[in-house]
């Protein structure tokens, strides 16, 4: 059935990460405590493998993301690396104008030949300005075309309030971005470049000699955490973009506009806490997994399996009374013909008489058609089925 499947998931992947799972998760105020009180202007934390978003604060403003626009940076070259387009041992000439970048840098030198792989450790670790133009320049041509296919790609994954000008985050005119949509992008890069994911945990990068940390305090801190960027210009503030892995669940934060470094990284851990302490993450059922056969009007076969695309995982307040039960709900007859993926009911979660959740319940095979003969028969039936039940 997944196989039958995989087509209608591929095209459903990157609504994962639409602004519908955006809402804060309702925590019962008897229960669970307010958020932590932070010096970031702005800020998200997220589950990543629901999309729930657990806390935020102005999570839609437009704020200048400094150097974590290298984020998708680093996306737009390792999707171009999955096309087939780029190879990890390519190498690039290093142009005056990458050399020549102001701020951090990865030290690299004019006319020189870097492979990719090492400019994106550049980029990563170094934050290297240098690296992300050199990058840009190999791939689009110039800074300003590959600008616009970082925006093409923000389109198509979801980003609803970010604009970028350049691949380093430098202070550029109408060059924003937003606490949700930096969530959004690491939830993207962690599903879809979990090859390339492992860069953001190294702790050191060496090139020309020069031997540079990473930024991110927490690598040293918090053995759960494993990336991603940090940030920081005068006009930005100290921004970072993080996700940790603890017993198994994943989350993300995103904070813009930090008063120090060192608060930078406390406003992260106190996010990740808050989380990890007082939510969890289920899933309750599986995409592809029969949840109901109704019957199949005029259709070939007598029922039709229905059941989910996407796995129904919830991130809720912890709750040890909680008593989780799914209901299924069909919109009515169902009759042939009825494409496969089509919406034919909901599947519900209820906590005694509260709905805690409701996902659409889709065709799982395609309801096709019955014979003349069969078409008429169920006809008849429908009708006096109804006719006895108007009476």
């Amino acid at each position: 059935m997944k196989q039958s499947l995989s087509s209608l998931t591929f095209l459903l992947a990157w609504t994962a990460i639409a602004p519908a799972h955006a809402a804060p998760v309702a925590a019962a105020a008897s229960m669970i405590p307010a958020p932590p009180q932070l010096t970031a202007k702005a800020w998200v934390l997220m589950d990543a493998a629901s999309g729930a978003v657990i806390s935020s604060q102005d999570p839609d403003a437009h704020l200048p993301p400094a150097s974590l626009t290298k984020l998708m940076t680093v996306y737009v070259t390792t999707r171009e690396m999955q096309a087939g387009r780029l190879k990890a041992d390519d190498t690039v000439t290093i142009s005056e104008n990458a050399w020549r970048t102001g701020g951090s840098r990865m030290f690299l030198d004019p006319n020189s030949s870097v492979p990719v792989h090492d400019l994106l450790r550049g980029v990563v670790i170094d934050s290297g300005n240098d690296a992300s133009v050199a990058l840009a320049e190999h791939i689009a041509g110039s800074e300003d075309a590959f600008a616009g296919l970082m925006n093409v790609t923000a389109q198509k994954i979801g980003l609803t309030d970010s604009h970028f000008m350049n691949p380093t985050g430098l202070p550029a005119p109408e060059h924003y971005s937003s606490a949700m949509d930096m969530a959004r992008l690491a939830r993207a890069i962690i599903r879809d470049e979990s090859a390339y994911y492992e860069l953001y945990a190294h702790k050191y990068f060496t090139w020309n000699n020069i031997r540079q940390p990473n930024r991110n305090l927490l690598l040293w801190r918090d053995p759960s955490v494993d990336g991603l960027k940090t940030g920081h210009t005068e006009a930005a503030g100290f921004c970072m973009v993080t996700s940790a892995v603890r017993d198994n669940r994943r989350l993300i934060t995103a904070v813009f506009g930090s008063s120090t470094l060192e608060n930078r990284a406390a406003d992260t851990q106190k996010l990740l806490t808050y989380g990890y302490r007082f939510y969890d993450t289920q899933t309750y059922e599986h995409a592809g997994k029969v949840l109901a056969t109704p019957v199949l009007w005029k259709g070939r076969q007598d029922a039709l399996q229905v059941g989910l695309l996407d796995d129904m995982t919830l991130t809720l307040p912890r709750n040890q009374n909680r008593k989780a039960q799914t209901r299924v709900h069909i919109d009515g007859d169902l009759i042939a013909p009825i494409a496969q993926g089509a919406v034919v009911g909901s599947l519900d979660l209820y906590d005694g008489e509260n709905k805690l959740a409701s996902r659409p319940l889709v065709a799982l095979q395609a309801g096709e058609p019955g014979s003349w003969l069969g078409q008429v028969w169920d006809s008849l039936r429908l009708f006096f089925r109804k006719w006895v039940g108007g009476l």
